[in-house]
């Protein structure tokens, strides 16, 4: 049984990761228990003696340093990152603290860790996302001219918002750690993640509420920006994999789903029309949709390239958005 620590375990890829791990591993969550967190997606384990939770925050290094010496984990998922990029134009101090600093305090704990315990293989998972790499429609600017429709491993970063920027950042600290002190990482850049428990702040759960609130759903610009989707049980498998399989190095992982913003909160909201009608007759959710200006630096396409890991695991997307939303749908309209 390994010893595991996740770290913002308590957020919406954290918990679920937490979840999957838990079945055959003792694992230790850190969480300072900001908005992204919710205590009750874990809840139910606060029995088990294979869990353990620390609410810290990452950038603490000499809190989080006195953790890992004392767990001894065989692995770090590093999921714990602030992540809602309307947040980070609005005010990116906390992007920088915990995305940035955070990830250096972690990985100089971990570097003591592996001194004081000879913890020479011990795995640094960073959990990243697609967004580091900017706006696929802008690759010309950078004079890539080898790149393709979607984002692979050698893709360049061109990071548009101060989130992007700051998980940019983080990627290239815990790269150059590998490099420079020989720890073993694994960098995962993957896709725009939904399902169950999400923060409704994100925009599949934003439009869901917003319509069964009877509230407008603002679609920035025209709503023609390009997602790739992956519903967070396949990202998890993903991780799982990969950290199954001894990988290193980087890996996109998306869910081999892109659909415009306009035309994901139409599919939405159509399926609510049938699953959740409105008691007035002969409405439609559809009517909340309202078009407001654009947000600055807003990217237009993300696309994943899911080749290598696919070569490397075997492992590959298994929800398709349309039951993935079903699934979503039903866990939100239950919740309210």
């Amino acid at each position: 049984m390994n010893k595991i620590i996740i770290t913002g375990g308590l957020g919406f890829i954290g918990s679920n990761l937490t979840k999957k791990l838990l079945e055959n591993n003792k694992v230790l969550v850190i969480d300072k228990m900001t908005y992204a967190a919710n205590n009750s997606n874990l809840s139910k384990f606060n029995n088990n003696p294979n869990f353990f939770f620390e609410k810290k925050d990452v950038s603490n290094f000499k809190k989080i340093n006195n953790i890992i010496k004392d767990f001894k984990p065989d692995k770090i998922f590093h999921l714990a990152a602030e992540s809602h990029v309307d947040r980070s134009i609005d005010n990116a101090d906390e992007f920088i603290k915990t995305n940035i600093l955070g990830t250096y305090s972690l990985l100089e704990a971990v570097l003591e860790y592996r001194k004081s315990f000879e913890k020479k293989e011990l795995i640094f998972h960073h959990v990243s996302t697609d967004e580091v790499f900017g706006d696929v429609k802008d690759r010309g600017k950078i004079n890539d001219l080898s790149e393709s429709d979607s984002f692979t491993e050698n893709s360049k970063y061109f990071p548009s918002s101060p989130y992007s920027a700051s998980k940019a950042s983080s990627d290239h600290l815990v790269s150059a750690w590998g490099r420079t002190y020989d720890l073993p990482y694994v960098i995962s850049n993957c896709s725009n993640n939904y399902g169950p428990f999400q923060a409704k702040e994100k925009f599949i759960p934003y439009v869901i509420s917003s319509a069964v609130e009877g509230k407008k759903i603002s679609i920035y610009g025209d709503g023609n920006q390009i997602r790739d989707w992956i519903y967070v049980t396949d990202h998890i498998d993903a991780i799982i994999k990969l950290s199954e399989s001894g990988a290193k190095g980087f890996f996109n992982i998306g869910g081999d789903c892109q659909i415009r913003n306009i035309d994901l909160a139409k599919k939405i909201l159509k399926k609510l029309d049938i699953i959740f009608p409105q008691k007035k007759k002969n409405s439609s959710y559809l009517d909340l949709i309202s078009y407001v200006d654009d947000r600055p630096g807003h990217d237009v396409k993300y696309a994943i390239d899911n080749t290598k890991i696919i070569n490397s695991t075997n492992w590959r997307p298994s929800i398709s958005l349309d039951e993935g939303l079903e699934l979503t749908i039903d866990w939100y309209l239950k919740k309210n």
